[in-house]
């Protein structure tokens, strides 16, 4: 069993967050981490918000295996939606988060007035596409159903992950904001947006799914083997990151977290738990 908490987000409010976080009882102060330079408190664990998997798993074994020589104490609280771990962020109910890449994060800040800002990329998690009722990309019919998220970013990403593999048209230059009205021909396909934590959930219901990979290996899916199609890493815009609310970045603790997590050992772990279902997203570590 996980000694670390998880929390399901039931509303996006204030007032649930802050409920849900003092039930918690986190241990550490928040309001201790300043935006002046990095004068938190470097005794206090460094609470973080995080996607259960593949997320709260590096963070875990960064605290189980490697946080101790650094005196670093790591508190990691899971939550299975992508809207709280900002505002917990931004609210200082956590420190910092573990769960997104920078197109989501640009938009999410526009949409809500926040200021997080990415420490250190971490790690890539290739979109793919699945199927229950179907064994190839071939098999995908006219008539058929298909799931994508339906957050603006993810559903762009997935769109145009369609689009590259001929399942669909997109206008010209919409780029990874695509939206369904973007779509030219949508070669005989319907289109079913649902959040993204909830599209695995879909799949018996629909013929296909574009699936975030947190949201795949959480579902016992194995990107690397069981998507239909999925994203090539090479040059991809989407790795996910270490984030805090900006004026953070010096922490001493989130400087601890950040040498680690683009560690040897964290890039062997990724490598050796994962089989190329996430890719590390940072280069050896210079001697």
């Amino acid at each position: 069993m996980r000694k670390n908490i998880k929390l399901t987000a039931l509303t996006a409010g204030s007032a649930a967050l802050a409920l849900g976080l003092t039930a918690c009882g986190t241990s550490s102060d928040p309001s201790s981490a300043k935006a002046d330079g990095g004068k938190a408190d470097a005794t206090k664990a460094l609470v973080i918000a995080a996607s259960p998997s593949p997320h709260a798993d590096i963070l875990n074994f960064v605290k189980d295996k490697l946080a101790a020589k650094e005196g670093l104490t790591l508190e990691v609280k899971e939550f299975t939606d992508y809207v709280l771990p900002n505002t917990a962020t931004q609210q200082g109910q956590v420190d910092a988060n573990f769960f997104q890449h920078k197109p989501y994060l640009d938009d999410f800040n526009k949409k809500n007035g926040t200021t997080i800002v990415p420490v250190t990329d971490v790690h890539l998690e290739p979109l793919g596409l699945y199927s229950k009722k179907v064994k190839a990309l071939s098999e995908i019919k006219p008539g058929q159903t298909v799931a994508v998220p339906n957050d603006t970013t993810n559903g762009g990403r997935a769109l145009q992950l369609l689009a590259a593999n001929n399942l669909i048209t997109l206008k010209e230059g919409v780029g990874t904001s695509a939206k369904l009205s973007d779509i030219t021909d949508k070669k005989g396909l319907e289109f079913k947006e649902l959040e993204a934590a909830t599209v695995p959930r879909a799949l018996n219901d629909v013929d296909a799914a574009v699936i975030n990979g947190n949201y795949a290996i959480e579902a016992d899916l194995a990107p690397a083997k069981d998507a239909l199609i999925l994203e090539k890493a090479e040059g991809n815009p989407y790795a996910n990151f270490l984030a805090v609310k900006d004026g953070n970045q010096n922490d001493p603790r989130v400087q601890k977290l950040a040498k680690l997590l683009n560690s040897d050992e964290v890039k062997k772990f990724i490598e050796e738990k994962y089989q190329g279902s996430v890719l590390p997203a940072f280069g050896p570590v210079a001697s």
